[in-house]
């Protein structure tokens, strides 16, 4: 798994597509029982080469009722994005996760990780890639449905700020998908 690392995190790929240059960002371990599957990283994890080292971080970590110690622990939680290197900015935010990085790197470092009990999938990048045809066709009613997929699959909204409007217009999603998410979350956590 190292090895397999150190060849992600040199990775130059994209490097004639990303403006701020490279710099993959993820964390996994051989041993890891759960998988965060996120966009891509955004400036403030780029600079700081630190997984979810944002407000979305700081939201996803409440989402799943776990502390900093367990998220950034790669023996419970490997945090693997759609997109390894932070894509620059768009017209209307961050532009998409870059498309080679999925198909080159992801089904290598899931063969390694032989422990994992669920996946969780944050945002319809990940959904699209993963669910493939069982996505319905909008990350609401993918959420919503969100019993289908398990137990492997977990899908979620990304917990960027900017999903605020989303959040309330959905308040469904707090009541029911939320204690699913940390009920899973504690148990796989705290198993031997």
């Amino acid at each position: 798994m190292k090895e397999l690392l150190d060849k992600i995190r040199s990775c130059t790929i994209c490097l004639p597509h990303l403006i701020n240059g490279v710099n993959p960002v993820l964390a996994a371990h051989r041993n890891s029982k759960i998988a965060i599957i996120g966009q891509a990283p955004g400036t403030v994890v780029h600079k700081s080469g630190i997984p979810w080292d944002d407000k979305s971080g700081e939201r996803l970590r409440a989402w799943l009722g776990i502390d900093n110690t367990d998220f950034y622990n790669a023996e419970k939680v490997a945090l693997i994005p759609m997109g390894f290197c932070y894509p620059g900015k768009g017209k209307s935010g961050d532009l998409p996760p870059r498309n080679e990085c999925a198909p080159e790197w992801h089904e290598s470092l899931f063969k390694e990780m032989k422990n994992l009990q669920i996946i969780i999938l944050i945002g319809t990048y990940a959904q699209s890639y993963y669910l493939k045809e069982r996505k319905k066709k909008t990350l609401t009613e993918t959420v919503k449905n969100h019993a289908e997929y398990l137990p492997k699959y977990l899908p979620l909204p990304h917990p960027s700020p900017r999903n605020n409007i989303w959040l309330s217009k959905n308040a469904w999603f707090e009541i029911e998908v939320i204690p699913i998410l940390q009920d899973r979350v504690r148990a796989i956590c705290n198993s031997k």
